[in-house]
């Protein structure tokens, strides 16, 4: 028969043991968490360019009292895709946004409007690097009071981009 020191000795040791291996852990997980450090960073988001918009042009001959589409091209140049939010007239341009061809030099172009497009609140992205050919339906119109002298005329549009 084993004597009671005996079993004292072989109960204590795993106890021991078992305490020593929890101290490790909790030293190691201590010494894991108190760890500090420190650092910085930076980005750059290169430079960008404006978008070109080419002047529109009506899709149809515009008579007195009429509507007419008008088409234009907006080209990105830049590497990141971007957001046009509205097209409107840009009336710094040509006489008050509109241009008409030189053998309608008599058309008065005060006849003329253009109503701001947002397609219908979506507006349009350009795709960075490319073209993007874009189509306003019914955008431009001639009062009825219009003068002879614009039948058959050809008119532009200049137009200029928002947000």
């Amino acid at each position: 028969m084993r004597s009671v020191a005996s079993h004292a000795r072989w109960g204590v040791l795993p106890f021991a043991l078992v305490v020593t291996l929890v101290l490790l852990a909790a030293g190691s997980a201590t010494a894991y968490w108190r760890a500090s450090g420190s650092g910085s960073g930076s980005g750059d988001t290169g430079t960008t360019s404006a978008l070109t918009l080419s002047p529109a042009t009506a899709t149809a001959a515009l008579f007195p009292g009429g509507q007419a589409s008008v088409v234009l091209t907006v080209t990105n140049p830049n590497v990141a895709s971007v957001r046009v939010g509205s097209l409107a007239l840009a009336t710094s341009q040509g006489t008050g946004g509109f241009a008409v061809d030189g053998a309608h030099s008599g058309c008065g172009l005060a006849t003329l409007s253009f109503a701001t497009q947002t397609n219908a609140g979506a507006g349009w992205t350009v795709a960075g690097g490319g073209n993007l050919s874009v189509t306003l339906t019914n955008a431009i119109s001639m009062t009825a009071a219009a003068a002879n002298a614009c039948q058959g005329a050809s008119f532009t549009v200049y137009l200029s981009a928002g947000p």
